[in-house]
């Protein structure tokens, strides 16, 4: 009789394991499935080019950065089904490890690289080229993955159910859904056509705000005007949808780091320092506190208390995993003194990684050509490619962790505070190095954009590797393809960015945009001119963490509520409350169960479907479309009527759920 193959995730997939429970993927680890073919290599390197490319304009050109993972994932169930191809799960799984190699490159670069053209206007003695965008993206991501696999154990199989893992979720239940088939795909569908189009009417004919706030009342536009008290809430289904997978536990935490700043410290700030004109970066700031809006108060002083109390917790979270970082690094110790054993043919297939030995010599080789890098492309002079090269290396390796926790909880990688703070250090070493000028500002820069995209890549193989966890992919495979993915990213985005510049430029009339690296631009030139850093801002977020973890209260997850603007964590708790309210109704926990797992498909769906649409509603922005219909005093008010539909919609179709025998 021929076995039956599963069709669903297992029961136990996003909860955590009673004692000697253990998780069986739907891929048998005891069975080998086709992973890596022709087509799926071919696919995911097609998916890369596209996806990296079309990233990278829309980023620069709209300031919109989408999500590639999910789309590309779309897009890999669709092919194989117009196709019928069988057995096509673990090859899509590989069409999306690979194509998602260009959301983490493209994040890397054009958040910190384009600063470099935009400094270049004024200081035309600095030197940008190909080789210098490709190398630190290249270098930069490789080293993101090296430093990533020997914790793949620790964030994906030991931490199993004690993180949401959102976006690698919402991926997982579109490859299944779409390759099983189903009730589970039909509500995927439905719940991806419901939100995607929600979304798509939000954000391109603009019907309603995206964003409520408290100004919408006259009460709540006085007291945001005169005692700087704000509350704002996005209003899309994707954020809500989030917000659900996230779970309450965590939507409240990341929320209270929000409320801190948004209803105690920027009024605080206001109170005391109202009257005052604060310039902490030497950026050129003119106005008085009290003149600017609560948004403004946030980005240019309180948001660095949430980058200050992100770096604390990384920090205080890398002394608590000392242990899993003494045993990898052991490990790859004991793998290059000991001969081979046939020690990696006894473990199974979905725990198989690339050896550490291997990891161990990658790292040596990798860091080896980012000092070549710096020495002959950046700094000219050994000593200072040293300096760099210690900079990467040891913030690249300890920010790892913490962009990979960050992923894991509320699938957003907090990468541009990591990287404006290691812009900072970078600056602030090179200067008392004696590197200051145009050729310190493209030094720092290049150091950011090498931590930067590891980071950003650390984050989406982290994501990744959960997928194949869930599914039953092999490890070493996706970690092994994964270079190739990175290598053909990099060379697209160093490519599309060199075409970019010489198109459009990134500075005067019709410029591209790229509000991050013009970010950076804003901290790094004054601080290589004498400027100096907001330290009393990241000094606080620090206490606050420390605090925190004394109390034992998750303090990145805090710390990323305080980094976050608020409009995006307020929709968290919406949809942590409505995950917390559909799965507690029943006494029958099967029921509440089957609920949960509905309303994880509907979240997915609602994931999935504005990711879709985000693609498709940058291009149209790029392309100059204009449908939004013009502003009007009703906009903002006129939004809680669609949002309380989506709300009501989520809920009623969770709760219609039946008990999981009952179901299929």
């Amino acid at each position: 009789m021929k076995e039956k193959n599963q069709t669903t995730l297992p029961e136990n997939a996003h909860r955590e394991l009673k004692a000697g429970e253990e998780y069986k993927p739907l891929l048998s680890p005891e069975k080998n499935y086709p992973e890596v073919t022709p087509y799926s290599v071919g696919m995911g390197l097609v998916m890369t080019i596209l996806f990296s490319a079309a990233a990278a304009f829309l980023g620069l050109k709209v300031g919109q950065v989408f999500e590639a993972a999910i789309p590309i994932a779309i897009i890999a169930v669709g092919v194989s089904s117009a196709l019928g191809k069988k057995n096509a799960l673990g090859q899509n799984v590989i069409i999306q490890s690979i194509g998602s190699c260009s959301g983490g490159i493209v994040a890397g670069a054009i958040f910190t690289l384009p600063a470099l053209y935009i400094l270049q206007e004024k200081y035309p003695e600095l030197t940008v080229n190909f080789t210098r965008v490709f190398f630190s993206s290249l270098l930069g991501g490789v080293l993101g993955i090296l430093f990533l696999i020997p914790f793949r154990k620790y964030f994906v199989k030991e931490m199993h159910g004690k993180y949401p893992f959102p976006e690698a979720t919402a991926t997982t239940q579109v490859l299944v859904s779409g390759e099983s088939g189903g009730k589970g795909a039909i509500t995927l569908l439905a719940s991806g056509l419901a939100g995607g189009l929600y979304d798509f009417i939000l954000s391109t004919f603009r019907l309603w705000g995206e964003t409520i706030t408290t100004r919408v009342l006259p009460f709540g536009e006085m007291i945001a005007e005169k005692a700087k008290v704000l509350l704002k809430i996005n209003t899309g289904a994707a954020v809500l949808g989030l917000g659900y997978i996230v779970g309450l536990k965590y939507a409240f935490i990341i929320c209270c780091g929000s409320f801190l700043v948004w209803l105690v410290i920027i009024p605080l700030m206001n109170l005391i320092w109202g009257g005052q004109v604060i310039d902490l970066m030497n950026t050129g700031i003119t106005a008085t506190v009290g003149s600017m809006s609560p948004e403004q108060i946030f980005t240019n002083y309180a948001r660095h208390i949430g980058i200050g109390g992100i770096a604390t917790a990384g920090i205080i979270g890398i002394i608590k995993s000392f242990g899993v970082i003494k045993s990898a690094v052991g490990l790859a110790a004991n793998e290059l003194t000991r001969k081979k054993s046939g020690d990696e043919a006894k473990v199974i297939r979905t725990q198989r990684d690339i050896s550490m030995k291997v990891i161990a010599i990658g790292i040596a080789i990798t860091l080896a050509a980012v000092f070549v890098f710096f020495a002959l492309g950046v700094v000219d002079n050994i000593w200072l490619a040293v300096v760099g090269l210690l900079i990467v290396g040891i913030i690249a390796f300890l920010f790892t962790t913490v962009a990979a926790n960050a992923i894991a909880i509320v699938g957003s990688n907090p990468v541009s505070g990591m990287t404006l703070m290691t812009l900072i250090l970078a600056s602030l070493v090179m200067v008392a190095c004696g590197l200051n000028g145009t050729a310190g500002m493209t030094a720092a820069l290049i150091i950011g954009g090498v931590v930067c995209t590891a980071l950003s890549v650390a984050g989406a193989l982290v994501t990744d590797l959960k997928i194949g966890y869930w599914i039953g992919s092999t490890p070493k495979v996706q970690e092994t393809w994964k270079f190739l993915g990175t290598l053909v990213a990099a060379a697209t985005v160093g490519g599309v960015m060199l075409v970019l510049n010489k198109t459009y430029g990134f500075t005067g009339e019709n410029a591209l945009v790229a509000p991050q690296a013009n970010a950076m631009v804003a901290v790094i030139e004054p601080m290589m001119n004498g400027g100096g850093a907001p330290w009393i801002m990241y000094g606080i977020g620090a206490a606050i963490a420390i605090v925190l973890t004394a109390l034992k209260v998750p303090a990145l997850a805090f710390a990323l509520g305080m980094f976050i603007p608020i409009d995006l964590n307020m929709p968290m708790l919406v949809g942590g409350a409505i995950s917390w309210f559909v799965s507690s109704r029943s006494k029958d926990k099967d029921v509440n169960a089957a609920r949960q797992e509905k309303g994880t498909l509907i979240a997915s769906g609602f994931i999935a479907g504005g990711a879709l649409m985000g693609v498709v509603s940058a291009i149209l922005k790029f392309a100059n479309v204009e449908l939004a219909i013009p502003e009007s005093p009703w906009t903002e008010p006129v939004a809680i009527i669609p949002y309380i539909a989506i709300i009501a919609f989520f809920i009623i179709f969770t709760l219609k759920s039946e008990k999981k025998g009952n179901r299929q």
